[in-house]
């Protein structure tokens, strides 16, 4: 049966990979035998895919098309949709309203590939009255959405992945391992001779080279930027990072912001809403007394 993930030796670990949410996926494994990396390299795919096919929005038969297709109507979600729906209002409560699941519809305007022109002002301002969690009727696990909102929750999905991940292979008694999934990292504690893992944080300017390694033995690291998208129109730079309230990107932060914390989803949670501060990111990470890189 064809492999949806490849293995590899390296020096002293094993290294799995595979796609998931249109990102690359890696598991480091420190000092199993070829046996066992096989089998939690497929159970970490197993985990990620199950989450992809579950809350993706780009498919018609999850709990997500569900929602996004209703006319008002109030749907009991299950647990782990309730554990989600419940995140989302705690970044937007403590971002005030600025990380919004459901702001995504802007994205029919924003698509940031071979665009070369900005949207239309009345286009934006159209999608605006759909747009706003506190329109919401969220009393978990009862969810009703307002008519022509629509919700999406990639803002946290790979993080919350990632660190589900690490859940199931610390039942596997496996050692130590570093869950990666698209620069959303997870550790579980030193490696076998002591050492840390070494993350090599990207160079927003300079794509492909690193501009400092972290140390990481335990806990989670996540970074948020526009290095991969943006758009340049007429001399101006316009981040894929939006503002839900104004539908126009967000403007005067950082390149990238990189957090750490006890799991993937705080730091990417903190990366995320730092950013939407713009030029007031960094206030907002010393109030939380976190670590970070801008």
């Amino acid at each position: 049966m064809k492999k949806n993930y490849t293995l590899k030796r390296q020096a002293d670990y094993w290294l799995g990979e595979f796609t998931v949410m249109a990102s690359p996926c890696q598991i480091l494994l420190d000092n199993l035998d070829e046996a066992l990396a096989h089998r939690l390299t497929a159970l970490a795919y197993a985990e990620a895919k199950r989450i992809e096919l579950k809350f993706s929005r780009f498919r018609d038969d999850n709990i997500i098309a569900r929602l996004n297709n209703t006319d008002n109507e109030t749907i009991a979600l299950d647990e782990e949709t309730t554990r989600l729906i419940n995140l989302a209002d705690l970044c937007f409560q403590l971002s005030g309203g600025l990380f919004d699941i459901s702001s995504g519809v802007l994205g029919k305007l924003w698509h940031f590939k071979q665009q070369t022109q900005l949207p239309n002002d009345a286009d934006i301002k159209a999608l605006l009255p759909n747009i706003g969690w506190q329109k919401s009727s969220w009393n978990a696990p009862l969810l009703r959405l307002p008519k022509g909102m629509q919700i999406d929750l990639g803002g946290i999905g790979k993080e919350y992945a990632v660190d589900k991940v690490a859940q199931l292979l610390q039942l596997q008694d496996c050692g130590a391992f570093l869950v990666n999934f698209g620069g959303d990292i997870y550790a579980n504690k030193l490696r076998n001779n002591g050492d840390a893992w070494q993350v090599a944080i990207e160079d927003p300017q300079r794509l492909g080279e690193s501009k400092l390694m972290v140390s990481l033995a335990q806990g989670g690291l996540a970074s948020s930027g526009d290095s991969q998208r943006f758009i340049d129109i007429d001399g101006q730079r316009y981040s894929h990072i939006l503002n839900p309230k104004t539908g126009y990107p967000i403007v005067g932060g950082p390149a990238q912001v990189t957090v750490y914390a006890q799991n993937c989803v705080q730091a990417g949670m903190l990366a995320t809403i730092a950013l939407l501060q713009g030029e007031f990111a960094e206030d907002f990470l010393k109030e939380q007394d976190c670590r970070y890189w801008l």
